[in-house]
C-alpha cells in the first residue's frame, strides 16, 4: 500500500517537472516575442499566457462566479474535489506543484476529447518511461461553484490513475488555503 502511494508521489513529482518543463519550452518563443514588443519582461509562463491568449489563441475570462468549497484531507493525506470539467464530472486529485491541470487518457475522452488529434507538445519522463504530452484548453473548470473558464490543460498517456487539479486553476482563485485536514478554495 506504501509502496503504491510512493509510486503515484514519484509519478506525480516527475510529472509536474515535464510539464513545466514543457510549458516553459512552449513559452520562450512567445516571450521573446513579447521582449521584442515591449512587453513586459517579468512575466512566468501563465501570465504570459492569459495576456496573449493562451494555447487557444483566444483571449478568456478568468474567474466567473464566487464562492467558497472545503476539500477533506482523504486517507491517503491528499485532498481530491470533484470537478465539473466542460460538463463532465471528474475526480482529481489538488497538486498545488502541478504548473497545469494535467488530464489522464481516460477523463479527457470522458469529457469528449479526441487525444489522437491533439498535437504532441513534448514529453514528459514519468516512471513508467516518456509519455506524450498534448496540450489543450479547457472551456470550464467549475469545483463546487467556483468556476474557471479557459483553464490551460496537458493529456498525459501515462497510468497516474488519477488527473491533477493544477496551478492553470487554482492560480486564478482569490485563495487556497489549508487549515488540519481542510483545504478551503475561494
Amino acid at each position: 500500500m506504501i509502496g503504491r502511494f510512493l509510486g503515484l508521489a514519484a509519478v506525480i513529482a516527475v510529472v509536474s517537472v515535464g510539464v513545466a518543463g514543457v510549458a516553459g519550452r512552449s513559452t520562450s518563443m512567445n516571450a521573446a516575442r513579447t521582449a521584442d514588443a515591449g512587453g513586459d519582461d517579468n512575466g512566468n509562463w501563465t501570465t504570459e499566457k492569459r495576456q496573449h491568449g493562451g494555447w487557444s489563441g483566444s483571449p478568456r475570462s478568468a474567474r466567473s462566479s464566487a464562492g467558497e468549497a472545503r476539500l477533506a484531507r482523504a486517507g491517503d493525506s491528499h485532498f481530491y474535489a470533484d470537478a465539473n470539467v466542460d460538463g463532465t464530472n471528474i475526480r482529481m486529485m489538488v497538486d498545488s506543484g502541478a504548473s497545469i491541470v494535467a488530464l489522464t487518457r481516460r477523463d479527457a475522452e470522458a469529457i469528449g476529447i479526441d487525444v489522437d488529434s491533439l498535437p504532441i507538445a513534448g514529453s514528459a519522463n514519468t516512471a513508467g518511461g516518456l509519455v506524450p504530452v498534448r496540450p489543450v484548453m479547457l472551456d470550464s473548470v467549475d469545483i463546487e461553484g467556483i468556476e474557471v473558464r479557459g483553464v490551460e490543460a496537458a493529456v498525459l498517456d501515462a497510468d497516474m490513475g488519477v488527473s491533477l487539479l493544477g496551478q492553470s486553476y487554482l492560480s486564478k482563485l482569490d485563495a487556497v488555503n489549508v487549515e488540519g485536514d481542510t483545504m478551503t478554495l475561494r
